[in-house]
């Protein structure tokens, strides 16, 4: 019976784990209702743009000049990003177990392994102070990949120096942790923080807080 290698680095998810989704279906039909705009062509011309948008290749005035600014608006490109940027809301607990994991296993390697367009990626971790705790981000919009291809995992793993059974990797969509596995890496499909942090403890990663394990 193979013994579970001992887990010294984690692949973490932001939108859904740490943070609520950025800019997703829920977001922009908010948006549409506060801007008055058609729902349907929004989605419509977001679906058309978003991997491109997403992996980098798009900046945000790019985006917003083919999926909202392709005609004259009653508001300003400011205010529109300004909603894009507020709609964002922190899980505090699972931030604070992420950096209880830090603190109290010294070597544990943390990188965020993310979907996220860059300029809404990087005002989420300035906002958040996501870098006080996540080592790097191997972001799609930072690399030119996004989940599900494999290939964002295999670049992971190159600039984490860990093999991959050493590594879990915790997201909130089944498939992309369907992926992960593929590769060799233990998965967990988040769905709450008591379920993750059981399943991190049957890994070896147990958090103490208060000199009570949590969870």
């Amino acid at each position: 019976m193979n013994q579970q290698a001992a887990i010294t680095c984690i692949f973490i998810d932001i939108g859904g784990v740490l943070l609520s989704n950025g800019w997703d279906r829920h977001a922009r039909k908010q948006a549409a209702e506060r801007f008055t705009l058609d729902l349907t062509e929004l989605e419509e011309r977001h679906h058309l743009v978003f991997e491109t948008y997403e992996t980098g290749k798009l900046t945000l005035d790019e985006y917003l000049d083919l999926v909202v600014f392709h005609q004259q608006r009653p508001f300003t490109r400011e205010q529109f990003q300004e909603c894009i940027f507020a709609k964002t809301q922190p899980y505090p607990e699972m931030i604070a177990l992420l950096r209880n994991l830090k603190e109290q296993h010294n070597s544990l390697k943390i990188l965020a392994v993310n979907n996220e367009a860059r300029e809404l990626n990087t005002h989420r971790i300035a906002t958040f102070k996501l870098n006080e705790f996540i080592d790097g981000f191997v972001s799609s919009s930072f690399v030119h990949l996004r989940k599900p291809d494999a290939d964002i995992f295999r670049l992971a793993l190159d600039i984490a120096q860990v093999p991959a059974p050493q590594v879990v990797c915790i997201d909130d969509q089944p498939l992309f942790v369907q992926v992960a596995e593929s590769l060799g890496i233990c998965g967990i499909v988040h769905t709450g923080r008591r379920s993750t942090v059981t399943k991190l403890a049957s890994l070896g990663l147990t958090v103490v807080q208060d000199g009570v394990h949590a969870g």
